[in-house]
């Protein structure tokens, strides 16, 4: 009678990453991981933290600046 040698972990995940570079290469494999990476920190209080000084008076503002620069630079969009 045979033995079955069931692999490890450890040797799946292995040979799971080699099949993977070898079938979509190195930057496939390391864009097909990134969409695995959790981050970190809390996004929903960091972003409260940046934006804390924002109101809907300082981004209409914002958007009006930068709607007259791409205008004078390229006056022909905005006729």
């Amino acid at each position: 009678m045979s033995s079955i040698h069931y692999k490890t972990e450890n040797e799946i995940q292995k040979l799971g990453i080699e099949t993977l570079r070898q079938g979509i290469g190195v930057v496939g494999l390391i864009r097909f991981l990134q969409q695995f990476d959790k981050g970190y920190g809390n996004y929903v209080t960091d972003r409260q933290q940046w934006q804390k000084d924002y109101t809907v008076e300082t981004l209409v503002e914002a958007m009006e600046q930068k709607h007259h620069r791409v205008a004078e630079k390229d006056p022909e969009t905005y006729k």
